[in-house]
């Protein structure tokens, strides 16, 4: 981990921040209200891997962080990451193919890169905070505890990919722009004279917003022909390996036979062993689980601990940007049985299921 830029000055006990500027818009306003609110701000952009060979444009995002925080005249810091981001983020993901599981990496970046390295950095340079351009909302309960819950702004909410955030660090965290629609952010951006009020939103994952999931993955994974079966077991066309499918996936294989119907076809099931994947139409979709066992819980307030082995009625997603399905949650030993109204289908081992009570992100886990 490695650091440039680091200015010093006075400080104010318990108005330190330090803001992750990505170079979008999001994170820009972020730094920018928290200023206007009194905060001792300084910005920070963190420098993650980039893969040889591949477009990535971090130096122009570093470049926009920059005028950013000199528009608000607030010191400025490159945090190197790089090694740390390969490790925890792109080995984890490319692990998880590996053995047929489908991962998140933006989970993982947030748990272990932005909320791991980066809080751990801010609090040992002195900082009382760290800001990003989440969309989401902290609040407190009766008790004092940390309450996550979904952005006022549901189209661009993110409390799915931080279902993995602790006590400890949300202590730590403001996600000022939680309260706002993605349009007041842009008309704020033009307000305080920032540049990136016309900039496009950035990628996050910086490399695999550009390019195609497969054709990274064959650098580390050797593609592998293999037959497209149909739920009969006939063999209706190929593909390139299924380590890269994940169930409920529509793309990326070839059907050579005419199925009974013309109609898209999704994938139902793999088996990694045989290298084969199972495809049917989403009507006749064979693989809806109506159970989920879950590893890893994290359990944001520990008071939801009681809601296990209850009969209450709490929510879930197991995509971004899914509608909540309406579920239970039961003790399996020493995981978590999540039990859903209606049987779904898209489930895939390794992808992350997020529980809500309501708008409140109770936290999550990795489905089994």
């Amino acid at each position: 981990m490695k650091s440039q830029g680091l200015k010093n000055k006075k400080v104010y006990p318990g108005r330190r921040v330090f803001v992750g500027l990505s170079g979008g818009v999001d994170s820009a306003v972020s730094a920018a209200l928290l200023k206007k609110e009194g905060f001792e701000v300084t910005g920070v952009f963190i420098k993650a891997w980039t893969p040889e060979g591949y477009p990535c444009n971090w130096k122009e995002d570093r470049r926009s962080a920059m005028k950013v925080a000199a528009v608000l005249d607030i010191p400025f810091i490159t945090l190197d990451l790089e090694k740390e981001y390969k490790k925890e983020v792109v080995d984890y993901m490319i692990a998880e193919y590996k053995i047929g599981r489908t991962p998140n990496p933006d989970v993982m970046c947030n748990k272990e890169i932005k909320f791991g390295h980066f809080l751990k950095f801010a609090l040992d340079s002195g900082a009382d905070f760290v800001a990003t351009g989440h969309y989401a909302e902290l609040s407190k309960d009766k008790i004092g505890s940390e309450v996550l819950s979904e952005a006022k702004d549901k189209n661009k909410d993110q409390s799915y990919f931080l279902w993995t955030l602790t006590q400890a660090q949300l202590k730590h965290t403001l996600f000022p722009i939680g309260h706002l629609q993605k349009s007041e952010v842009r008309k704020l951006a033009e307000k305080f004279g920032l540049p990136q009020a016309t900039r496009k939103d950035s990628q996050g994952l910086c490399f695999l917003g550009k390019v195609d999931m497969k054709e990274f993955l064959s650098r580390y994974i050797i593609p592998k022909k293999g037959n497209v079966l149909s739920e009969s077991r006939e063999v209706i066309g190929y593909h390139n390996g299924a380590l890269f499918f994940t169930i409920g996936e529509r793309h990326g294989f070839t059907i050579t036979q005419k199925t009974e119907q013309e109609v898209p076809l999704y994938v139902v099931s793999k088996n990694v062993e045989k290298n084969t994947i199972t495809v049917a139409s989403k009507i006749k979709f064979s693989s809806q689980p109506s159970s989920v066992s879950l590893s890893n819980v994290n359990l944001i307030n520990p008071t939801s601990l009681k809601l296990l082995g209850t009969e209450e009625k709490l929510s879930c997603r197991i995509r971004y940007r899914q509608e909540k399905i309406s579920c239970q949650l039961e003790k399996d030993g020493k995981q978590v049985k999540v039990i859903f109204d209606q049987p779904q289908m898209g489930v895939s081992p390794g992808q992350s299921l997020v529980l809500y009570d309501g708008e409140n992100c109770l936290g999550g886990g990795i489905i089994n």
